[in-house]
């Protein structure tokens, strides 16, 4: 039975992309504004670094569950209340983190933003796919959400550290909130329906996915990318500001210097990623995570935490993580055109679930205030992955 007619979505795209990007922007400003703070937060809230490290770790593998749950969610009661319903409880959770002073409340409510935040990047992205699916300017959409994205973790720490230093920790939370409700209530009258209306199609299977090997290949080398930025993220606080005396705002300087890296590796890479093609891309962006991973234990062995030992080796992971991150998709996902949306959410929630549980299990147990996390994530990831891809290679050639 068909739905009743809704509103026509007819926005211009610089309307649509103000409509929808602050949503885009805010599910992961979340995981990036507050590491400047990060070393301040276990006395703060009477706990331990490990479990401030859980924060991190749970906010990425509940952004990834969510999108398994709210897209089956939105398919059946449609984009609009989905994104409406994620960005009061987005605002309402990070409201709440500000005035909590109980670790365990803090960790439950980390869960809780998370949830928002995936109920919004869902409701958008299938907010995209349902107007622009066959028109020029999805593409434009999308390479512009992953511009603006690119900026997050370079001004995101920036901002958190100006922010804690004239108004306390509590208050990045507070604008995290304030946010969410201006986009939110800039939406409530705007964000027509988009659900298609000729019902719902067969019910796609999740089997043929998982059993792919190819699908996991590149999944495997988009979380040994994502995964390496993670770990860098969750070290980073605690090499630079406790271990190499930086101040709050120094190291988000820092710290941004590695995403403006990705930045300018995304604007000039196009060229010799469309030479080297998927495969060649995706080697050789491992490559760099094992060239970036050999330099932070040597910096590690050989001299004290500093920029050049921790920072710059990160630099060449950086372009790698742009090399495997710009193909990966394509390679994932190639074989599944048919059902996309779900091949999509399945390659989303095996790259979380990969990142926060192997990411946080190296950052625990091998020190979190060293370079041995992350020069290991990237070493054993990159190493995986090229096996990976070297034995897909083989069967394919073996298949022809």
């Amino acid at each position: 039975m068909p739905f009743p007619k809704r509103p026509i979505w007819a926005y211009s795209l610089p309307s649509a992309l103000l409509l929808m990007a602050p949503f885009d922007i805010l599910a992961s400003l979340a995981m990036d504004i507050y590491l400047p703070v990060v070393p301040l937060m276990p006395e703060a809230l009477g706990t331990s670094p490990s479990a401030i490290q859980l924060t991190l770790s749970l906010y990425m593998i509940t952004l990834g569950f969510g999108q398994i749950a709210f897209g089956p969610i939105s398919d059946r009661i449609g984009r609009r209340p989905v994104l409406l319903g994620g960005g009061l409880l987005f605002a309402a959770a990070s409201i709440a983190l500000a005035g909590t002073s109980l670790a365990t409340a803090f960790v439950v409510l980390r869960v809780v933003q998370a949830m928002g935040a995936s109920a919004v990047l869902v409701a958008t992205f299938a907010t995209v796919r349902d107007v622009y699916a066959e028109r020029p300017e999805g593409t434009v959409i999308y390479g512009l959400f992953s511009s603006m994205l690119a900026f997050v973790p370079a001004l995101g720490p920036i901002a958190g550290a100006l922010i804690a230093k004239g108004f306390g920790w509590r208050a990045i939370f507070v604008t995290l909130g304030i946010l969410a409700v201006a986009a939110t209530l800039n939406a409530w009258p705007r964000w027509h329906e988009t659900r298609p209306q000729s019902g719902f199609g067969p019910r796609p299977a999740f089997g043929p996915i998982l059993c792919s090997f190819a699908f996991w290949t590149y999944t495997i080398g988009f979380a040994a990318a994502m995964g390496t930025f993670f770990v860098f993220f969750s070290t980073a606080p605690r090499v630079l500001i406790d271990r190499a005396g930086f101040t709050q705002v120094g190291f988000s300087l820092a710290f941004a210097t590695a995403a403006v890296v990705m930045i300018a590796t995304t604007r000039l890479a196009r060229p010799l990623i469309a030479r080297w093609g998927t495969a060649g891309s995706l080697a050789r962006g491992m490559a760099m995570l094992l060239l970036g991973a050999s330099m932070l234990a040597i910096g590690q062995m050989a001299a004290a935490p500093s920029f050049a030992t921790f920072v710059l080796p990160m630099w060449l992971m950086a372009v790698g993580i742009v090399l495997a991150g710009s193909v990966t998709a394509n390679g994932a996902l190639e074989a599944f055109s048919d059902v996309a949306g779900t091949a999509v959410a399945l390659y989303f929630c095996a790259q979380s679930l990969i990142v926060g549980i192997a990411g946080t299990f190296v950052v625990i147990f091998l020190g979190g205030d060293t370079a041995w996390p992350l020069a290991f994530y990237a070493t054993v990831s990159a190493a995986t992955t090229l096996c990976a891809l070297r034995r897909l290679q083989s069967r394919q050639q073996a298949a022809s």
